[in-house]
């Protein structure tokens, strides 16, 4: 019976009150895997910068579709302690799209990559959210009915491991976020046009 109620309930936040609906309603896995396909897209066919801001559009047109799930799922409360770490889990991805998003916006206008390195980020956020949809993929057969069989340990065992992996992807574009605008630092003090990019990512130290 705590199994089923378990399910109920994750089901029932994962879409928002709606406990007849289906994963693949509203699939976090599906939202990121669309922007992952568009942000390939400006890697494979981004020749110029016009070229890459159009091409982006995009994959922002997804992120917001994205971004009202994820506000409308920092509301659901009251939530047993399986499901909130379920909870917990999906929107460690959306705040990794957050910072892709956020972030790569802001070094498209930046003067210190070119193109060719503005493709070559965004390559890397793309592995990074490849990984970190893939065990979101893993996450929903755990919320699966056919898993009804685990014991209770069992399911928030792999529910833990899942949230820790997820948790270590989004530590994980921070750093590599941080450590791409560092170079963007670093190039403007030797020319000497550190205002600029201090004003641009809003002077925030932790970048170096």
């Amino acid at each position: 019976m705590k199994r089923k109620i378990l399910l109920l309930l994750s089901m029932s936040f994962l879409f928002v009150g709606n406990v007849n609906a289906q994963w693949t309603v509203i699939d976090p896995a599906n939202l990121t895997q669309g922007i992952i396909n568009a942000t390939k897209n400006i890697v494979q066919t981004s020749s110029t910068a016009s070229n890459m801001i159009n091409n982006f559009k995009e994959t922002v047109k997804i992120y917001e579709q994205g971004k009202k799930y994820y506000d409308d799922l920092k509301s659901v409360n009251n939530l047993v302690k399986d499901a909130r770490k379920v909870q917990k889990t999906i929107l460690l991805v959306g705040e990794i799209t957050d910072v892709y998003v956020d972030s790569f916006q802001l070094m498209m206008q930046d003067k210190n990559y070119s193109v060719e390195e503005l493709g070559a980020i965004a390559f890397g956020y793309t592995k990074l959210l490849e990984e970190s949809s893939d065990i979101i993929k893993e996450l929903k057969e755990i919320v699966n009915v056919s898993t009804l069989s685990m014991s209770d340990k069992d399911r928030m065992d792999i529910i833990d491991k899942t949230y820790n992996n997820v948790k270590r992807y989004r530590n994980l574009v921070g750093y590599y976020t941080n450590k791409t605008i560092a170079v963007s630092y670093l190039r403007s003090k030797k020319a000497g046009d550190m205002d600029r990019v201090m004003a641009l990512y809003g002077g925030n130290n932790r970048y170096w």
